[in-house]
């Protein structure tokens, strides 16, 4: 299977876009996952920490390989802002040494503990689109090593990211993806068919309806500022199936708000797609299945004459009563 070209294939550089991926698993530990990454795309690997690693020098950046738990690892602010110490204070100094010391050891045996029940994660740097076949590889040796997905038990809420380039800046294009989006949600969680464990966990929410509302509106124009604040008003968390944070936090970076500075949010002109669930274990499921579904919603953003047609449907159709909407779908029911 090859990657569908999307409708628009440059960004704003005229360069090939690139789309960044995210991957969770079980069955492969960091340092044996990294290993894997060394090989496939010829890179040299680095221990950051116990439960962290990279793979650096390859053809199209870092990868960063971990386990998926904020604690297992050293707290960079806790080590950065100690206060300066005087040079002749050989006491300050050890205690300095001391506290750094408790605090990596706390995070590896907390890495230790958790290892096996929390998963390993891959984090690719960004690649272009029409190469994603490569990384498809490294998932095909991941399940040939032993990697297992969603599938494998009740407890693995495992995910796949997308973060695609978006081909736009301006508020239009932006506002047209998520008006897409929202009109695929429902059709695209039933190809996905959406793990009960990842619908039970709060990590790809849908989006509200009074959010699909607003934004349906056919008279809905806003401005940046207005989409990003109807945006935050309806989902204050990161915890979308598609997180606009990331690009909303690059977009204004001075916009007021606590929530765009959180340091979990990575500004970058990306959507953040988190709707996919990780299939390692399947052998006809690659990032490239997962990018394909993703380009249906590129494509109804781009056909300006569909997305209106379809928007006004759905906002009319929303705009009925219940028992009306009840009778209409029960009817399409019964002449199936």
């Amino acid at each position: 299977m090859k990657p569908q070209a999307p409708p628009v294939t440059t960004n704003t550089k005229g360069e090939t876009r690139r789309v960044g991926v995210e991957i969770e698993f079980a069955g492969i530990e960091p340092h044996g996952a990294a290993e894997l990454v060394a090989e496939h795309f010829a890179g040299r690997m680095e221990n950051l920490s116990p439960h962290r690693l990279k793979v650096v020098d390859t053809r199209w950046g870092d990868f960063t390989i971990e386990l998926d738990a904020q604690y297992a690892h050293p707290d960079s602010q806790v080590i950065a802002h100690e206060q300066p110490l005087e040079e002749d204070d050989a006491k300050a100094r050890q205690r300095h040494h001391e506290r750094i010391e408790r605090h990596l050891r706390t995070r590896e045996l907390i890495g230790d503990m958790v290892s096996g029940l929390v998963p390993t994660e891959i984090v690719c740097p960004p690649m272009p689109w029409d190469t994603l076949g490569e990384l498809d590889n490294l998932f095909a040796s991941l399940r040939n090593h032993g990697a297992k997905g969603t599938e494998d038990s009740l407890l693995y809420g495992f995910g796949l990211h997308l973060n695609p380039e978006v081909p736009s800046l301006e508020v239009k294009s932006v506002l047209a993806h998520l008006r897409a989006y929202l009109l695929l949600a429902a059709s695209l969680r039933k190809q996905i068919d959406i793990d009960i464990t990842r619908e039970m966990l709060p990590h790809a929410n849908p989006f509200p309806r009074t959010y699909a509302l607003k934004l349906l509106d056919p008279r809905y124009a806003p401005d940046l500022d207005t989409l990003i604040k109807d945006y935050l008003l309806d989902n204050p968390t990161r915890n979308r199936e598609l997180d606009m944070l990331p690009l909303f936090a690059f977009l204004r970076p001075e916009y007021p708000s606590e929530l765009l500075r959180d340091v979990l949010i990575k500004p970058r002109p990306t959507f953040h797609y988190r709707l996919p669930n990780a299939r390692l274990s399947a052998p006809d499921w690659n990032a490239t299945v997962e990018w394909n579904r993703w380009v249906q919603v590129e494509r109804l953003a781009a056909d300006t004459k569909r997305l209106d047609q379809r928007t006004r449907a759905y906002f009319k159709e929303q705009q009925r009563s219940f028992i009306q909407r009840w009778r209409n779908r029960l009817r399409q029911w019964m002449h199936r």
